[in-house]
């Protein structure tokens, strides 16, 4: 993924809410136009607050609310229609979007009938899409605002007749964006503990935690994720026949191990990783020049009442180094993010 210019969580709040404060000054009184971030980070962005902030909102029919991005992590701003099936962003090519389907224009409104859907929010690759997303509502209802990149993202919106009062102001709002998402980074950073201590519990390989996460819900008006993208050994030192072992242990976000020449498409493992006798993938790298890529590294999701049971996924990926040298690695998902790792072999 292309190297992306870093936004710091100060930086990205204060500037959301400057729009904020001068765009609150211009609506009519008939119709006002509400607003609301989405996604936050640390300074350094390893730490993503994956939520709309906040993930509640009360509005009146026939205003909008405008979604402001926030971090450097890609998202979207999704409303799927009552039963609709929520399919992942990417289809059977990598980095073409699939959306609702498709895309609709910024100030779309939805009713419930039809999806509305912003696409890719930021940067990605070959795509670039909007900052800001705005959504008309015109009639009363509660609807579920879903992002199909992070499946543990969602929030909703609560669409009052005119003659209803509404309990909250764009103030309090802005003031729930800021908190919130303060602790959700916060609670991010805190998991580097956790992978360290899996790091050093042993057994027969070198271990790496391949990120970290928790799922989480601050007004429940939906779910939220603090993921922290981090190898949590970013440099290991092993001997020659040495191996490593590298565990997802977020239980919404995916990462890969990806060394050498990223494929373009990382969802899926490279030609020379097999899968092991106890559901691990397993590559051997016996040259500098060697390219391996895990796939997804991701538990399955979440089984749910009255469907199937889902099987297990796949979070663990091993590789032997049979070659001396500095090797390294990426997780193609998230390296815009300083997700990134290197192990020497001596």
């Amino acid at each position: 993924m292309k190297k992306q210019q870093q936004r710091t969580l100060s930086g990205a709040v204060l500037s959301a809410l400057a729009i904020v404060i001068g765009a609150s000054a211009a609506q009519p009184t008939e119709a006002k136009e509400w607003q609301a971030l989405v996604g936050t980070q640390s300074r350094d962005l390893g730490s993503q607050a994956l939520a709309y902030l906040p993930d509640d909102l009360w509005i009146h029919t026939n205003d909008t609310v405008r979604w402001i991005l926030g971090s450097t992590e890609i998202h979207t701003v999704t409303f799927l229609t009552p039963g609709q099936i929520r399919t992942p962003l990417f289809g059977p090519t990598f980095g073409v979007h699939v959306g609702c389907p498709g895309t609709t224009p910024d100030g779309a409104s939805y009713d419930g009938t039809t999806c509305v859907n912003s696409g890719v929010m930021g940067t990605f690759d070959n795509i670039v899409g909007p900052r800001t997303y705005t959504v008309k509502f015109p009639v009363a209802g509660n609807f579920k605002l879903v992002c199909l990149v992070h499946f543990d993202m969602t929030g909703s919106v609560h669409v009052l007749n005119p003659s209803e009062p509404l309990p909250y102001d764009q103030t309090f709002y802005n003031r729930e964006a800021l908190t919130d998402g303060a602790a959700i980074v916060a609670d991010a950073s805190t998991l580097t503990v956790q992978g360290l201590s899996e790091d050093a519990d042993g057994g027969p390989w070198i271990k790496v935690t391949a990120g970290v996460g928790e799922i989480m819900t601050l007004s429940g008006g939906g779910s939220q994720t603090a993921a922290l993208n981090r190898f949590m050994r970013d440099v290991v030192v092993i001997p020659v026949g040495g191996t490593v072992e590298w565990t997802n242990l977020d239980p919404s976000t995916p990462h890969t191990v990806t060394f050498g020449t990223e494929p373009p498409d990382p969802r899926m493992p490279s030609g020379n990783v097999r899968p092991t006798s106890d559901g691990a993938r397993q590559g051997v790298i016996t040259s500098a020049t060697d390219s391996i890529n895990s796939g997804l590294l991701t538990l399955a999701f979440q089984d749910r009442p009255n469907l199937a049971q889902s099987a297990l996924g796949n979070t663990r990926f091993r590789v032997t180094f049979n070659t001396q040298g500095t090797f390294h690695y990426i997780c193609a998902l998230h390296d815009n993010l300083g997700m990134k790792g290197t192990v020497i072999v001596h």
